[in-house]
């Protein structure tokens, strides 16, 4: 039922949509022949009815070209390894030498890995960039069997494989805790695959430490509560019909919830933005918006796993993770250089929480540990923004190329 009163007003924002079109095509010989109000604020109404509802669409990374040193170097993608539930996707650069090969991993948490375009696109100057291109779960049949927490972990020793020896990770967000159960799978395996450095950014791997609204609202009802009210089956309509998932709008309407002021603001700025012509703010607006408003649905399994594993019991905090039933041990990882990086002020994963890694990996020497804590930024300004640009990114760098 979740999801089909979901799906109704999906249908309902495509009429919408629709409505807003023909009143957009109306208003424009108006609005062109110099006709200001009421003329300018009906196109701009307009425009904000064509934006009405969500999409399942993965965006564009819309990467075509990097400068290296003094030159423009054109990049493609290339899908190097498919899966039902991801594709190890690269940017593949047309360079002589060779760069340190980088795997950036993307949350699976409701956005497609496309809201990391900047990371990766910063990243692609000094490195040859992969990243975990999620799937929507709703469009992977049911005959592609469950995809779980351990499947995530397990994606992510493949994938390294598929890459080579000597790769480095950089973990974005949530799979800070995956990738550090791939490490410490492949440490312990002697896998000769093991990432030779991996970057935590903004993980929650300890959210016992200055809990956020987020947290709090992870352990504030039992397991059960959050798969009878969570959890939904894709309707027929959809390639994944049958399967159980946590629907992206979900996720959407939990992050929007926590800034509604800020969100409502943002639509009214664009609205007048539109009205006044001013085309490069109400564009830089719209573009955000694009990607925020496009969500991607994640298998049950996985964010009930999640949610009782990270933030319910604390399993990797207290160092007692497991991986297909098997105990997996932090401080096995002895070879794989560790970086963490926080934001002040991020208000969804707090300061403590990522650099938690750092206690857990106790078999690493201190000369392979670096910790940055960036002033000045929230959740999002950790690896995107000016601030990842110019001051963060710089220390990510340096680190790789030292561990490469």
């Amino acid at each position: 039922m979740l999801y089909d009163a979901f799906e109704f007003r999906s249908d309902l924002a495509a009429a919408t949509r629709s409505w807003g079109r023909l009143l957009h095509d109306g208003a424009s010989p108006w609005t062109q022949a110099g006709y200001r109000e009421p003329a300018t604020w009906l196109a701009a109404a307009a425009r904000m009815m064509m934006r009405a509802g969500l999409t399942h669409t993965r965006p564009p990374y819309g990467i075509d070209g990097v400068a290296v040193g003094n030159r423009e170097v054109p990049v493609t993608e290339e899908a190097v390894l498919r899966t039902p539930f991801g594709t190890l996707l690269r940017f593949r650069k047309d360079l002589a030498g060779e760069q340190p090969r980088v795997l950036v991993v993307a949350p699976l948490s409701g956005h497609f890995a496309t809201l990391l375009r900047g990371t990766v696109r910063t990243l692609l100057a000094d490195h040859d960039v992969y990243v975990t291109d999620w799937h929507n779960a709703r469009d992977v049949p049911v005959e592609a069997g469950r995809f779980g927490f351990d499947d995530y972990v397990a994606h992510l020793v493949t994938f390294l494989e598929t890459m080579g020896e000597g790769s480095h990770l950089v973990a974005v967000c949530q799979p800070a805790v995956q990738a550090l159960a791939a490490a410490a799978v492949m440490a312990e395996s002697r896998n000769a695959a093991h990432p030779a450095s991996m970057t935590l950014m903004a993980g929650p791997v300890d959210t016992r430490i200055n809990p956020t609204k987020v947290n709090a609202l992870a352990t504030s009802k039992p397991i059960a509560w959050f798969e009878r009210n969570l959890i939904a089956t894709v309707p027929r309509r959809h390639a994944g019909a049958g399967r159980r998932v946590y629907p992206g709008f979900m996720q959407v309407m939990a992050f929007m919830s926590m800034n509604a002021a800020r969100h409502m603001h943002g639509h009214l700025d664009l609205f007048w933005h539109l009205a006044e012509g001013e085309d490069a703010k109400a564009r830089a607006i719209e573009t955000f918006y694009d990607e925020y408003f496009a969500v991607l649905d994640l298998p049950a399994e996985f964010y009930l796993e999640t949610v009782r594993t990270v933030f319910q019991e604390a399993t990797l905090a207290r160092n007692e993770l497991t991986f297909r039933g098997a105990p997996i041990d932090m401080r096995a990882i002895r070879r794989t250089a560790l970086m963490t990086v926080e934001g002040e002020r991020d208000d969804i994963c707090s300061v403590g929480q990522t650099m938690a890694a750092q206690d857990l990996c106790s078999g690493l020497r201190p000369f392979r540990k670096r910790h940055h804590l960036q002033a000045g930024v929230g959740h999002y300004g950790v690896f995107s923004g000016r601030k990842w640009e110019n001051q963060t990114y710089p220390l990510v760098r340096n680190f790789i190329q030292a561990n490469a």
